[in-house]
């Protein structure tokens, strides 16, 4: 049987994260390990409909994400989340909940600054909010509070997705996860 684990992957948008999170899943995949990826996007579209993006509603989606991340773990998946989870508060309620579980977690940010992400802007948000279109977006003119001790940080702007995966990759083989 296979240790299932949650690798949280958080960051401001368009910082890399579910890009990781793919080229880390097919690695993993590879190796034999059963993996799901809980894609934000997919998440907020099937379990979180409804959920705007106050900070009670971003809470609860984390919460909810956190629920079954801890969930797949326990039962030897590893659940790779690319979610921004803006707020410490939210993030430590759910490495509580997988200590209380027993289910490994670890927190990786992804910390590429605010001025790469926007020039990257994957899904075009940086450019709504510029235009005025958009308001409330994370680490612009919403908060995004950077952990201070996450389990791994990367700076995106400075490897390629592959060697951010294989950074993941060696923190989880170094605890016996991979």
């Amino acid at each position: 049987m296979t240790t299932g684990a949650t690798v949280w992957l958080t960051g401001l948008p368009s910082a890399g994260k579910t890009t990781i999170a793919y080229e880390l899943a097919g690695r993993l995949r590879a190796e034999g390990h059963l993996v799901e990826v809980l894609d934000g996007d997919e998440i907020r579209e099937f379990i979180s409909a409804g959920l705007g993006f106050s900070r009670e509603d971003r809470h609860t989606n984390v919460q909810r994400i956190g629920f079954l991340a801890e969930l797949l773990a326990r039962n030897g998946v590893k659940a790779l989340v690319p979610v921004i989870a803006p707020y410490a508060d939210s993030r430590e309620a759910v490495r509580k909940r997988h200590q209380e579980g027993g289910a490994p977690y670890i927190e990786v940010h992804v910390a590429t600054p605010v001025e790469v992400c926007s020039v990257r802007d994957v899904k075009g948000l940086y450019a709504k909010q510029a235009a005025g279109e958009l308001s409330g977006l994370t680490g612009v003119d919403d908060p995004y509070e950077e952990p201070e001790t996450p389990d791994l940080r990367i700076e995106s702007q400075h490897q390629s997705v592959q060697e951010s995966a294989a950074a993941v990759h060696a923190l989880l083989t170094e605890r016996g996860l991979a």
